[in-house]
């Protein structure tokens, strides 16, 4: 690692570390950002290998796309912005889902968002399943959407934070991938690939952190790792930051990964259609069909589901996939199918998850974790936002603010200075 010592050092790569860097580096301060991983994007990852198409294996929608940065910055990179509906928007097919049953469907989402968006502000928070209708014929599919939504059951899931979740409707694409995007935003920053923290020393006059590669010293750092990693090590702050580590414990991140399937014979079906592996098990799988009009199904699982599967590895996903498909076009379908690519983001090491959720009466942590300590540690990431929480342009923000955090004290004289 060429050189050790910087103004900053942002641990973690991912859309919120990319983004605080390189405010950091357009701001003059020298700062370099450390990433585990052999690539940019954290939790967003475009791949090419095993397809002619880019795929999106983390992190794939623009929501709230009008105000979503990520756009702009696409646009700037000369890339294409889909804004085909997304398929959630529309019917699904009504294979083994009939019409009528849509509506029906719909009308329960409705009145559980009504709820949820009533939710008086004085009183306690809830469980967001306690807002479920009690017998209702829907809420095993309701719990299926949860955990696409927030990668875990409604059951674990705060009302309050769900609530809280600012979402446009707009929902875009970019064509040439979301994680392409993400990662050649670096730029010329300067950065360091395959080099974990192992530790984050504060007890000296600069900060030490200590990686895999060696020792680095800093006046400031921003750390942008995901909860799970925060909540798990706790080693990592010396001495420790237990408030943070509770913090990060109370927003655990929700699992959801995505499995891509190459489609034969796929002219029958309409371009970005979706249809749903079952409606009476949340247990479940969408499948968004032909996205962008590709001959291809993007199968999605969340929540409990898709811990299970990962144990199985690719072979699992595309065999629960095959089955489900299967049960609802029959026994020829299968064999139209084939597994392309995907990635188990619960068992990646430096993820640990897919996105946050809050746990019930936990809403007030995602303040807790983005409060910065002793005017030099500094958190961001999407867990740190009040209301883009569990996206990528949450996690653009958050690294925005934290590197202005640190640019108004260096320039104030009451932070991190150059040495």
């Amino acid at each position: 690692m060429a050189g050790s010592e910087f103004e900053v050092v942002v641990v973690g790569g991912g859309a919120a570390g990319i983004a605080a860097a390189r405010q950091l580096a357009q701001a003059n301060v020298e700062t370099i950002l450390v990433e585990a991983r052999s690539r940019l994007g954290g939790r967003a990852w475009t791949v090419t290998d095993g397809s002619p198409f880019p795929m999106d294996l983390g992190c794939g929608w623009l929501h709230s796309a009008e105000r979503n940065i990520w756009r702009d910055i696409a646009e700037a990179q000369g890339c294409s912005i889909d804004k085909t509906p997304p398929p959630w928007t529309r019917p699904s097919l009504p294979a083994g889902f009939p019409l009528a049953e849509q509506r029906a469907f719909g009308k329960a989402l409705g009145n559980f968002y009504q709820r949820l968006n009533s939710l008086a502000p004085d009183k306690p928070d809830v469980a967001a399943a306690a807002l479920l209708e009690p017998g209702s014929r829907w809420n095993d599919l309701l719990d299926a959407i949860s955990t696409y939504i927030s990668g875990a059951e409604l059951d674990c899931v705060s009302a309050r934070d769900l609530a809280s979740y600012d979402d446009s409707g707009v929902d875009w694409r970019v064509v040439e991938g979301y994680g392409r995007v993400i990662a050649a935003h670096a730029g010329n920053v300067t950065v360091e690939l395959g080099c974990p923290v192992k530790q984050i020393d504060r007890r000296g006059r600069r900060l030490k952190i200590l990686t895999t590669k060696g020792t680095l010293t800093a006046n400031a750092a921003i750390i942008t790792l995901p909860t799970n990693v925060i909540a798990e090590e706790a080693d990592l702050f010396t001495p420790p930051l237990p408030e943070k580590s509770e913090a990060a414990a109370g927003l655990p991140l929700g699992l959801a990964d995505k499995i891509f399937l190459s489609l034969e014979d796929y002219e029958e079906f309409e371009p970005d259609s979706r249809i749903f592996g079952s409606t009476k098990n949340s247990g479940t799988a969408a499948y968004h069909v032909r996205p962008f009009g590709r001959p291809q199904i993007e199968a999605y699982f969340g929540g409990k589901l898709a811990r299970e599967l990962e144990g199985g590895g690719s072979a699992a996903f595309h065999d629960f996939a095959s089955s489900e498909l299967v049960g609802i076009f029959g026994s020829s379908f299968a064999p139209r199918l084939k597994p392309v690519r995907m990635h188990c983001w619960g068992t990646d090491p430096f993820s640990r998850g897919s996105y946050s959720y809050a746990l019930p009466g936990k809403a007030a942590c995602r303040a807790v974790l983005a409060a910065p300590l002793d005017n030099r540690l500094f958190f961001a990431g999407e867990a740190c936002s009040p209301v883009d929480f569990s996206t990528a342009h949450g996690a653009y923000a958050t690294g925005v603010a934290a590197a202005d955090q640190v640019i108004a004290l260096r320039q104030g004289g009451r932070g991190p200075a150059k040495v």
